[in-house]
């Protein structure tokens, strides 16, 4: 507001706008609401002032309207006065829904379109590659308009939207708190907040109460400069934030004018007045008007500059700006309308406006076309909607070094330029202070050899990385497809290059190749052995019985079939293709024909038994032989067109689908190839068909059951062949053709001729005449009718009946049906003790609720008890019967159904699904006390059931929490074949799994399990590693398990109980306890039932009402017969004992579980079931407002009091039902023990499990109380693979759960401080993982020292090269008047032999640690002491030639090269080595550096060359010194001997220069510190080279040869010559 009035005064005093026009103002408050907005526009469009507004004394018209501060206020505003044409030029509403020209006539501004915003916001996330980003908005036109455009954009750039939230405007923390929670769980790590300051802070504050870090904010320009949201308790989760502000300018003049406002100047402007009261604290009111606050007076005097505020802050001025460029635009405006030329005007044909009356619409025509540069240098002009240029900043919040937030520049956005974004990535600071580029992806890039597959229903941004398929590749990062190999390519392993496919065939080298061939030879020698046999044994009566004539025939033939096979192997070429098919062709062929004349024979043979017939004469030998003949020349014929015609030939199978190039046969005709194998086919159909009609025959003659019996494995081989020929790929398809051919001459070989050499060589008993004419003889046998059964039930009428349904009999008996006679009726067996004390139990239970006078009073509770066996068919039976009792009439003579509102039970889930899915349909309710599976929760299916035990949901809870906290993650899992197992193992390995644990088999125990299963269940158990067994069943499905459990005598699992059978006495016997000691499970809670055990053992068998299954129980239980006409149970068959009952019995006498009432569990469940059905039906008749009678009750009518139960037993329990007609899930955690007097097993309680505590307090064990399998009290370990120890990493078996894997040890340089691993931690680089791998220590610093072998034998080398060179000068000093020294210039060598001895010890140098002044000294010491040495041999070869043409008569060339010449040659030559040296270490000299690159595990402490270049000059100088040497000696190597030294320099130059060529690759190649050691090598070798060569031969004259270190004899030898 003060920068209006600022920029309106600033006008007013400016000659050159406007002269002699003064611009006034009328300012309002529109108090943030749409209402007051509007009404502050209808007093403007008024004429008013209004209650709340400040307006100069000139009054005059308001063409005008500057404001309002937010798009939904200028929206209202905005659509009132485009009707009447008004400009509103407004500087905060940034809506791109304002520019609409249509909605919005009359709208301008000087903020840019959230559509610029949106789009700087958007190429501000693609430039970071932001693919996954959150965005949240303010519930207004501004933060939904944004928001929407901004999710637009992103997507068109390829990024996702992670989550799209609405800050509400009454804040509520509820809501705030959602949005927080789906930020945190989206996964995104950008979330973009477009919303005005007070949304954008609720949202912030809620977000620093859930510690919410790790978020990089985007903000919109409407809070990305508030100085409320960047105070330092927002620096933990807002600092980095970043965003586009509006462009900022520095206003001169406009801090002083703020900062001269006081009361004084207007003492009736409200808002000055309020704004002091609020900065300074006090009251502005006197007198009466003062209020009853305790604010101290105001005295006008206070100064402005003195505090610290946001009013007179102008480091931000950013709307102000707006403000101010708004005042500006108007005014240029009104200035084009006061320079208006007539005809030239915006008005109709040109007119010009009149001044003195301004019309808005006047005005709004000069607002669209003005266009200006203001001060700062900003271009104002406004686009055909009414925008402004879209420039903004982009602002990064840093902390400064007082610990404010920096508003930082980082960037720019300019619509009007090409490349719209400008960031200096290196300013930004991002969140958590870092320089890193936040990531904020939804799923990392797919490297190359993979493709992107979208994830369902998730955006296309959330996807997997697949790897290509086998023959595509893909060799680049996110690839959407994959591209596919060139026919004759193949994809690699890794997927990213097409390699050449791999060529082949069925061959001898491969192991299939080499199986088939030893098969073929193996079938080829079985059928010699067999001609050897008949051969040996052809008089005995089978042989000739049989024909050997044909049966030779036959097997030569076999012979044959085997060897064709052997072609098909190898490598397809044209001889071979054609010898495949038509050699087994023709071979088969020979063989069926052979075998069909064999069984004509049968056949003619048979009938010339007949009198009178004369058969044989007419298929003699020659008929017989004419037969095979004319059988196999069709074939012949057959194969003879096929190769003339069409040949098989060799063909290479190219396919896209495969990665080899399959070389095979091709068929050359398939029609005759079909004919070939048509023909064979049509001759073993022959002989199928004579053989099967002759099978019946006299066994005497009768060959043909096995001709048949072969004939039928042909048929099925080649039959089978057809489909696996065409389907089997590549070589696979020979393999499947020579299988064919094998199996079949097998077979044929086998039936036919097997049989009789067993008899021949095994049973020559057999082998007679008279054994061969014995007849067979059939046998007879019967069948037997079944009876039916019906079912038992057990009743006791009342006013209101209760059903009750117990498999009182365990087990069904199994029933053959033939499906041509009646099905007998079903009979039960298995008394069940323990179920029947559950009937006895809800029996006591009714007649404990008849007696208590306040439950039910005068209402008489009956009973229909049925045993379902736990058979489905007999409980469906059960509850039908149920529901379709037979009408019986009342007192009153009328027929009415009996009174059986609901059913009680059954025990198992998959009986009680059953039942109620047959009671859903007539609605009746059905109570369980046994059925804990969680799939009878879904009331959509069972409506109507109810139960008192816990659903399994809770128990598999339970049970995985159990197996986490034991730490046991390889288990196995085992359950009943019904709902109860199935469902139960499907819940525990949910969870188990979530847990991380897995499951390492799952065994389904049948219902009525044949000895065979068993065993390979216990197979199963025992076998594998998994030592813990989790077992979903009751105690009927696990007791034959257990049983051969023991017989095999598996006794080291530990055993996980489920309820069904934890307690079960069944089960926890004595002979078990071995194999099941230790068990531990989750038990229903129990209860000491008062009264219970008394009325169980007042049992009577004959007592009234009559019940059987008392009398079976009775027999059971004493093992006696009654003698009574009563009828006994129907559902079992009677068992007659010798001793007869007497009724006299007594039931405490025993021992039982029936009688047993210390592990009440399921038996409480029943006390709950009962009573809660009577609490219901007692809710029921005292409820006032129901008309429901009870004595007409309809089962539905109880639902609703069932689901409304609620009441405490008299043991403390609250039994009521949940939503899904469910129990709380409470569990005793119970533990077998017995003591070690070997007494009972003890259930022993050592935990629980209570679900309705939070998850963490759910499982309380008492640990120290197990006794474990084995009567130990150390935990048992189940893990599929031991835990990977330190230095090591787990890596997941292929094909294997997660829980099994492998302990890989880490790679060098990577450690694991802690067990089970994934993955390896790389080591800092100074640090290297020790030899466990465990930790990081530091690596080894490696350099030749003169403490190792290698450098104290190069030291020694050094030491013992400048000796040598010692004694050779002391050798030249004792003798330096002899001829053979001074002829070879005794002060050279002796320069000479001064400059090895410093190239023998400058490699010293190299020896030990680098340091700043011993790398320098290393290559220069070597540099300048080879060249001293190379100089002087250059010297000596100069001295050498110049001696030679000394001799020659009047050459003064000697006088030119005396001794100062020569001390000045070696100088010079010295010296230029010397100026390289000095300039190498002046410009770039070594220096000693780590070498980390070259190993990982060591650290090389090397000398780096400083310049390269410079080093090889040295080198390079060396080498020119070395080769002039070379050049010289060599030109004077066949000089006089006397003068001659040329030929040793000659030699020496030689070994120097190998030596140094060699140097070369050596030093490039050598690692480490062995680069100083090549170094070093060659400088000694080189040196000894020259040592050697040059001064061993004359030392070896001095001293061994002196009588030719003469004159006269070095003067002979010249003479000789």
């Amino acid at each position: 507001m003060q920068t209006m009035i600022f920029a309106i005064e600033e006008i007013n005093k400016n000659p050159n706008l406007l002269p002699n026009i003064t611009l006034g103002y009328q300012i309002y408050d529109s108090c943030s609401t749409p209402v007051q907005a509007l009404r502050t526009a209808l007093a403007v469009m008024g004429g008013q002032s209004g209650e709340n507004s400040v307006d100069t004394q000139c009054r005059g018209t308001v063409p005008v309207l500057i404001g309002d501060g937010g798009s939904t206020l200028s929206l209202v505003v905005a659509r009132f006065l485009g009707v009447f044409h008004v400009p509103q030029v407004s500087y905060f509403s940034s809506c791109a829904c304002l520019s609409d020209k249509v909605e919005f006539p009359a709208f301008l501004r000087t903020m840019p379109s959230d559509f610029f915003q949106v789009d700087a916001l958007a190429q501000l996330v693609k430039h970071f590659g932001w693919t996954w980003v959150g965005v949240v908005a303010g519930d207004d036109a501004y933060g939904q308009g944004g928001a929407q455009i901004f999710a637009e954009e992103v997507r068109k750039l390829g990024a996702c939207v992670a989550l799209h939230e609405i800050i509400p405007k009454n804040h509520d923390n509820t809501q705030m708190a959602r949005i927080v929670e789906r930020i945190q769980k989206s996964g995104t790590r950008v979330v973009l907040l477009f919303a005005v300051e007070q949304d954008a802070g609720a949202l912030l504050r809620e977000a620093l109460r859930q510690n919410l870090t790790g978020i990089q904010w985007l903000a919109s320009e409407a809070w990305i400069t508030a100085a409320v949201l960047s105070s330092p308790q927002y620096h933990s989760i807002l600092q980095g934030s970043m965003g586009f502000a509006i462009r900022r300018a520095d206003i001169a003049g406009l801090k002083p004018f703020l900062l001269r406002l006081n009361p004084s100047f207007d003492p009736q402007d409200p808002f000055i007045q309020m704004f002091w009261e609020n900065l300074f604290g006090c009251s502005l009111q006197s007198g009466d008007d003062v209020d009853s606050t305790d604010k101290p007076p105001c005295s006008g005097s206070e100064e402005l500059a003195s505090t610290k505020n946001i009013y007179a802050d102008v480091t931000q001025l950013r709307i102000s700006y707006n403000v101010y460029k708004a005042v500006y635009t108007i005014t240029y405006a009104l200035e084009a309308m006061a320079t208006c030329e007539p005809g030239k005007g915006l008005l109709h044909e040109g007119a010009c406006p009149n001044m003195s009356t301004i019309q808005p619409w006047q005005l709004l025509e000069y607002l669209k076309q003005v266009e200006f540069t203001n001060d700062f240098g900003e271009e104002m002009k406004f686009d055909e909607n009414g925008d402004p240029v879209a420039m903004y900043d982009l602002i990064n919040w840093q902390l400064a070094e007082d610990g404010e937030v920096a508003y930082v520049t980082v960037g720019k956005f300019d619509e009007t330029t090409r490349d719209k974004l400008e960031i200096d990535e290196e300013a930004i600071v991002w969140r958590g202070n870092t320089k890193d580029i936040p990531l904020s992806v939804c799923s990392e890039s797919c490297p190359p050899g993979t493709r992107k597959a979208n994830q369902p229903n998730l955006p296309v941004c959330c996807f997997d990385c697949i790897l290509c398929a086998a023959g595509e590749i893909s060799n680049q990062t996110d690839a959407i497809e994959c591209k596919q190999c060139l026919p004759e390519f193949w994809s690699n392993a890794k997927r990213d290059t097409c390699v050449p496919k791999q060529v082949e065939f069925l061959s001898y080298s491969d192991t299939m190749g080499i199986t088939l061939m030893v098969v073929a030879l193996v079938g080829f020698c079985c059928t010699l052995t067999v001609v050897l046999i008949f051969a040996c044994n052809r008089n005995t009566p089978i042989v000739k019985a049989n024909n050997s004539e044909l049966s030779f025939l036959i097997l030569v033939s076999l012979g044959l079939c085997f060897l064709c096979a052997l072609p098909f192997i190898g490598e397809p070429t044209t001889l071979t293709c054609m010898l495949r098919h038509t050699a087994f062709g023709i071979t088969f062929s020979l063989c069926i024909s052979c075998i069909l004349s064999k069984t004509v024979v049968v056949l003619m043979a048979f009938r010339a038994t007949l009198p009178g017939s004369m058969v044989m004469k007419r298929f003699g030998p020659f008929q017989q032989r004419a037969m095979i003949s004319a059988g196999t020349a069709v074939q012949v014929v057959i194969c003879g067109v096929w190769l003339a015609v069409a040949p098989p030939t060799p063909r290479r199978l190219l396919s896209r689908e495969s990665r080899r190039i399959i070389l095979l046969c091709d068929e050359g005709s398939v029609l005759a190839f079909s004919l070939v194998l048509s023909y064979i086919g049509l001759l073993a159909s022959l002989s199928l068909l004579l053989a099967f009609l002759a099978r019946k025959l006299p066994g005497s003659f009768n060959e043909a059951k096995l001709i048949t019996f072969s004939m039928v494995i042909f048929f099925a081989v080649w039959v089978a062949f057809v489909p696996a020929y065409v389907s089997s790929p590549g070589k696979y398809t020979t393999a499947t053709e020579v299988f064919a051919i094998l199996a079949s001459s097998s077979g044929l070989l086998i039936c036919l001729f097997f049989p009789k050499c067993y008899i021949i060589l095994l049973k020559p008993e057999k082998n007679t005449r008279k054994h061969l004419m014995s007849n067979l003889r059939a046998a007879s046998g019967g069948c037997q009718r079944w009876q039916d059964l019906d079912s038992t039930v057990v009743h006791k009428d009342g006013q209101v009946i209760l059903g009750g349904m117990f498999p009182i009999h365990s087990k069904g008996v199994e029933q053959k049906l033939s499906f041509s006679n009646r099905p007998d009726k079903r009979q039960c067996r298995g008394f069940n003790l323990r179920v029947f004390r559950w009937s006895q139990a809800m029996v006591y239970f009714i007649e404990e609720i008849n007696r208590n006078p306040a439950l039910l009073p005068n209402i008489i509770l009956g009973y229909r008890l049925y045993d379902t066996c736990g058979v489905e068919m007999f409980s469906l039976r059960t509850a039908l019967s149920v529901i379709s009792q037979p009408l019986k009439r009342n007192s009153t003579g009328v027929c009415v159904s009996p009174s059986v509102p609901l059913i009680v039970g059954d025990s198992g889930s998959t009986l009680s699904m059953a039942i109620s899915r047959v009671l859903n349909l007539f609605k009746v309710p059905l109570v369980s006390y046994f059925a804990s599976c969680a799939c009878l929760s879904d009331k959509s299916k069972f409506p109507y059931f109810f139960r008192t035990i816990p659903s399994d949901v809770n128990q598999a809870r339970a049970l995985a929490y159990l197996v986490k906290h034991f730490g046991w993650t390889w288990v196995g899992t085992m359950g009943a074949d019904d709902d109860y197992g199935r469902i139960g193992i499907d819940m525990f390995t949910a969870e188990v799994t979530r847990l991380g644990v897995c499951v390492a088999y799952r065994i389904t125990i049948p219902k009525l399990p044949s000895q065979q299963q068993l065993r390979e269940i216990v197979g199963i158990i025992r076998d594998s590693t998994a030592q813990v067994v989790v077992a979903f069943a009751i105690e009927e499905d696990i007791e034959p398990v257990v049983k051969e459990m023991v017989s095999q005598n598996v006794t080291a699992k530990q055993w996980v109980a489920s309820e069904a059978w934890v307690t079960s006495t069944l089960i926890s016997t004595q002979e078990n306890f071995p194999s099941l000691s230790g068990t531990i499970g989750f038990a229903i809670r129990r209860a000491e039932i008062p009264g219970l055990k008394h009325f169980l053992q007042n049992l009577r068998p004959l007592a009234s009402p009559y019940n059987p299954f008392v009398r079976e129980f009775w027999e059971t239980q004493f093992q006696c017969s009654f003698n009574t006409t009563l009828p006994a149970a129907s559902m079992a068959e009677p068992v007659h004992y010798s001793k007869s009952c007497t009724g006299k019995e007594r039931v405490e006498d025993t021992d039982s579980i029936y009688n047993d009432v210390s592990q009440l569990r399921v038996t409480y469940n029943m006390h709950k079931a009962v009573y809660a059905v009577a609490h219901a039906l007692h809710n029921l008749l005292i409820d006032q407002n129901s008309t429901i009678s009870i004595h007409s009750l309809h089962p539905w009518q109880v639902v609703q009091y069932l689901n409304t139960v609620n009441y405490t037993n008299i043991f403390g329990d609250v039994v009521h039902f949940d939503e899904n007609g469910d129990p709380a899930g409470a569990y005793d955690i119970v533990n077998w023990q017995r003591s070690s007097s070997g007494g009972p097993v003890e259930y022993v309680t050592v935990g629980r499990f209570d679900s309705s505590l939070p998850p963490t307090q759910q499982l309380l064990l008492n640990s120290d109380s197990i006794i474990w399998h084995g009567g130990t009290g150390e935990v048992p370990k189940s893990v599929c693979s031991a835990s990977c120890q330190h230095g090591y990493r787990k890596v997941t078996r292929e094909g294997q759960p997660v829980c099994c894997y492998d302990c890989v040890p880490c790679a060098e340089g990577t450690i694991t401080n802690d067990t089970d691993q994934p993955e390896c931690t790389p080591c800092p680089d100074d640090f290297w993982s020790n030899a466990l791998r465990d930790a990081c220590v530091r690596k080894q610093i490696e350099f030749l020292s003169y403490t190792e072998a290698f450098g104290m034998a190069l030291a020694a080398t050094a030491i013992l090269g400048a000796v040598f060179t010692l004694v050779v000068a002391a050798i030249f000093l004792r003798h330096r008047g002899t001829p053979i020294v001074r002829a070879n210039n005794s002060e050279l060598s002796f320069l000479l032999l001064l400059s090895l001895g410093l190239c023998f010890l400058c490699t010293l140098t190299f020896l030990g640690r680098p340091s700043p002044w011993a790398c320098p000294l290393r290559r220069t010491s070597f540099g300048l002491s080879f060249a001293l040495c190379l100089s002087c041999l250059l010297c000596k070869t100069l001295v050498v030639l110049m001696a030679f043409r000394a001799t020659l008569p009047g050459n003064n060339a000697a006088r030119w090269f005396r001794r100062p010449q020569q001390r000045m040659s070696v100088f010079v030559c010295s010296s230029l080595q010397v100026v390289l040296c000095a300039v190498w270490l002046a410009r770039a000299p070594p220096y000693p550096i780590k070498n980390t690159w070259l190993y990982r595990d060591r650290i090389i402490l090397e000398c780096h060359m400083g310049s390269v270049a410079l080093f090889c000059c040295v080198l390079g100088y060396i080498g020119c010194l070395a080769a002039f040497c070379f050049i010289l000696a060599f030109l004077a190597r066949k000089l006089p001997d006397n003068f001659n030294e040329a030929k040793f320099i000659t030699f020496s130059m030689l070994i120097f220069c190998a030596v140094w060529i060699t140097f070369i690759p050596a030093y490039v190649s050598s690692p480490g510190k062995f680069t100083v050691a090549v170094e070093i090598f060659a400088i000694l070798a080189s040196s000894f080279g020259v040592l050697f060569c040059i001064f061993f031969p004359k030392c070896y004259i001095i001293i061994f040869l002196p009588e030719r270190n003469t004159k006269k004899f070095i003067m002979s030898q010249k003479g000789g010559r």
